[in-house]
Order: C-alpha cells, then structure tokens, then sequence
C-alpha cells in the first residue's frame, strides 16, 4: 500500500518534472525562433534604411535640379519682362514726344481758326450789309416788301404743286385704271362667257282670269261672306272690279298671293263656293305652296352644288316667288352664284363658299317685308343663324356696299350681282321712276360751279356735262368728275354703273370783213 502510494507519487513528480521540462524546451525554442525573426527584421530594416537613404539623396538631388532650372525659367522671364517693359516704356516716351507735337499743332491751328472766324465773322458782317443794301433795293425796284415777296414765291410754287400734284395723280389714275380695268375685263368676260344663261323675266301675277262675270257673285257671295272668308283665310285682299272676267289680287307677300291665287283658280274650277270649303282650299294649298317651297330652295342648292340647312333652304325657296324690277329673285340667286364660283376661280379664291354667298345674297328679300332693315343686313343676321361661315356672312352684308367692303367676298358677290342685274332685258322699271332718275341725275350734275349744261343719256347709263372753259380747266375737269362720282354714289341708287364725262370745249371765233 505505501509502496504504491509512494510508486503514485512519483510517477506524479516525474510528469510535474516532464510538463516542467517540456515548458523549459518551448520556452528557450521559441525564445530561439524570436531571436532568429528579430535578427532577420534587423537585417531587413537595415536595409529598408539604406534604400530610403539612397532614396532621399536621389529625390533631393531631383528637387535641387528642379530649383536650378525654375530659378533659371524665372530669371529668363524677369529679363523677358524686364525687357519688354523696356520697349513699352520707349515706346511710351515716343508717344508722349507724338502727342506733345500734337498739341502744339493743334494749338497753332486753333490761333489760325480763330483767326479766320474773326476774318469770316467780318466778312459775314459785309455779306448782311450788302445783302440789306440788295433786299432795300429789289424792294425799291419791284415795289413789295420781302414778306409779300415771300408770300408771292409761296403762292406761285403751291400753284405750280398743286398743278404738279394733280397732273401726277390723273397720270396714276391712268395707269391704274388702265391695269385694273385690263384684269377686270379679263376675268368678267370670261365669267360672262361660261355663263351664258337665258334671260326670264317673271312678273308678279296679280289678276285670276273667270270663266264669265256670273262667278264674280259666287265670289261674294251672300253679304259677302265668301269674299271675307277668303280674305280672312289668305290675308290677300281680293278686289272685284268692272274688269270683265277677271279679278285682282292686292297683297305685299308673294306667297299669300300665290296661295291666294292657287286656291282661287281650285275653288273656280271646284265651282262649290262657301266659307267651310274655303277654309280647306286654302289650307291644302298651303300645305303645297309650302311644299313647292322647300323643293324650290333644295332643288336650287342641289343645281349649284351646296350643302344648306333646312332653315335656309326653306326661307331661300320663298325667293320663287319674289321679283325685284321684274327679274326673278331665286333665279337670279341662282345666276349669281354662277358667276361668282366663276370669278372666285379666276383669282384663286374659295370656290364653295363663293357660290354659297352668292346663292344667299338676297336671302333677305324673302322676309324684308316681316323685319325691318335692308335686305343685305336682314340676310346677313339670318344667315348667320345658320351657317358658322364667317365669309359667307361678311359677303352678304357688304354686297351692296351699305358698310365697307374688306373681304374679297364682298367684292366677288358686289361684281356677280351687277352682271347678273345689269344685263340688257333683265330688268325694268317703271317710267315714273326712270324719269325720275333721269332728272335727279342731272340735278346733281347742275349743282357743281362752272358747270353750263348736263344731259342724262344712254337710258340713264352715263351722264355728259359741259362746262365753263372759263371758270375751269383740265384739271379742275377731271376732280369734278370725279366729285361727281362720289356725290352719285352718295345720292342715288341705280343698277350696274353710271359713266360720267365731263367735257370742256374752247372755241375761238372772228369774222372776216
């Protein structure tokens, strides 16, 4: 037992004494190894020293080459500088010499300048003297002072101006009206020769023939109460007169007329004649005038080729019935916008819309006797309900020159119209007022000063006025002309053109003994 603790026991020291020992071996060997890393980092940091010192000496080495040669750079450019401030400061030296010089032949040229203002003021003084001496003596030798020699001068040169200004103006009136009324003629005689259309005169049937004078009783009947069943029914008045087998129709609307006068001639024929059957006569032909109407204004919109709202094309239809100096209105609306599609492509312009306004122009003669206003005007509010065209509008409204005429609307639909109205046989007029024409035309002419006679002639077309050769010349023959034409137009109102001449005849007469 104590043999083995004792056997335990050492066997313990000796593995104490082992570990111990051990520890000692690694202790030394790493001291070992330590040393060994120790000595080489030394070597190695012997080196590195050695490197950063040839390092060192190199780069300054470097550095002291770098400072040589910026010292060197600096230098040459302190001497560069140096140098050129040299040469600026001689040239410097060489201006301010230039300048000095400068100054004093300046100096010497204001003493001759003064000098010689001295010598031009004196010799002004003498200039003024003599002029003074010349004026007194003109004015002695003409007799007028210089303010009425001056005024004389102006009179005489506004003369020759005005005389002047006035041949220059008739030489560019020439020429103008001579280039316009070339193209004008161009494009109108081409128009006028695509549209060679029939001349129709329709007249206003305002008398219904009867198969005998018995039919008048029938017409009246008892205390007259079919005559005022069928006025009351067409808001026509009938007239029955001593004409034989006839009666008169009297209204201002052309349709109740035609309506009137339709059922009328039914109610003739029909031979029963009393206020019920009046009644339904008239309501049926209504029904059909109304029809006729409407096929009249969309068969005239399709014979033009435009698109038309059912409003238009029912008021334009109404122009069937309508007649303006004997001329039919729709078939001259019709013609109008012939003409103007034909002018709008002669000059490039929008052809529809053309034959639109020229299809519309007198639109507003259907309802002039309903709204108050021209036709133009009525026409152009009514259109423009209807139709968002701006230039089918403005063209109704100027076509016949109530305001300004600014589009080239206006122009074209102004230019058709006349054609389409001045055309020989397209329209009459009364005596009454064709003679009245005639004498405010030469009224007119009579009015001006110098003016000894004046002779409306051409049935109203032209008027020749004779003047005083005395009282005014050539020029003064062409402004009256020309005032003439403006106090026409202002005055009067007449179709187509009226032509003015102005005539100026000088006689010389003597007698042989």
């Amino acid at each position: 037992m104590e043999v083995g603790i004792v056997y335990y026991i050492a066997l313990v020291s000796i593995f104490i004494i082992g570990i111990i020992a051990g520890a000692i071996a690694v202790f030394f060997s790493r001291q070992m190894i330590i040393n060994r890393q120790l000595r080489v980092a030394q070597r190695k940091a012997a080196r590195i020293i050695v490197e950063a010192n040839n390092e060192s000496k190199r780069v300054l080495h470097e550095a002291r080459e770098e400072v040589d040669k910026i010292k060197s750079a600096a230098e040459a450019g302190h001497r560069e500088r140096r140098y050129e401030l040299q040469r600026l400061e001689n040239r410097l030296s060489q201006k301010t010499e230039s300048l000095e010089h400068k100054l004093e032949s300046a100096e010497h040229r204001e003493r001759n300048l003064t000098s010689k203002e001295k010598e031009i003021e004196s010799i002004r003084a003498h200039l003024e003297e003599v002029k003074g001496k010349q004026l007194k003596q003109l004015e002695l030798i003409s007799g007028m002072s210089t303010a009425e020699a001056k005024q004389t001068l102006i009179e005489k040169m506004e003369a020759e101006m005005g005389e002047e200004a006035s041949r220059r103006l008739r030489e560019w009136e020439a020429e103008l009206r001579e280039k316009s009324n070339q193209k004008a003629q161009e494009i109108l005689s081409q128009t006028i020769q695509r549209c060679a259309s029939e001349v129709v005169s329709e007249t206003t049937v305002t008398s219904v023939p009867l198969p005998s004078d018995e039919m008048k009783g029938r017409l009246i009947g008892r205390e007259g109460r079919n005559i005022r069943a069928l006025e009351q029914a067409t808001g026509v008045d009938l007239v029955i007169d001593d004409t034989p087998e006839a009666v008169t129709l009297s209204s201002f609307d052309p349709v109740r007329r035609e309506i009137a006068r339709l059922a009328l001639t039914k109610l003739i024929l029909d031979g029963r004649i009393h206020p019920a059957r009046i009644e339904e006569v008239v309501a049926k032909t209504k029904e059909e005038v109304e029809a006729t109407i409407y096929s009249a204004g969309e068969q005239a919109a399709y014979q033009v080729g435009v698109q038309l709202r059912p409003e238009l094309i029912r008021t334009l239809g109404r122009l069937k019935y309508r007649t303006s100096y004997g001329q039919n209105v729709l078939a001259h609306s019709i013609e109008t916008a012939y003409l103007s599609g034909m002018i709008a492509s002669e000059l490039g312009a929008d052809v529809a819309i053309a034959k639109k306004t020229g299809l519309l122009h007198d639109i507003g003669k259907a309802v002039d006797r309903e709204v108050e206003g021209t036709h133009a005007a009525i026409g152009a509010e009514l259109v423009k309900q209807w139709d968002k065209s701006p230039g089918v509008v403005q063209g109704i409204a100027e076509h016949h020159g109530e305001t300004d005429t600014t589009s080239v609307w206006g122009f074209i639909i102004s230019a058709s119209d006349a054609i389409s109205s001045a055309r020989p046989g397209v329209r009459r007029e009364s005596l009454e007022h064709y003679l009245k024409r005639l004498k405010a035309l030469e009224e007119i002419a009579d009015d001006f000063k110098g003016v000894e006679k004046s002779f409306a002639i051409q049935a109203g077309r032209e008027i020749r006025i004779l003047v005083k050769p005395e009282e005014i010349d050539d020029l003064g023959a062409m402004r009256l002309a020309r005032d003439m034409v403006k106090k026409i137009e202002e005055s009067l109102e007449y179709p187509g053109q009226i032509k003015v001449t102005v005539l100026r005849e000088v006689r010389a007469v003597d007698y042989a003994k």
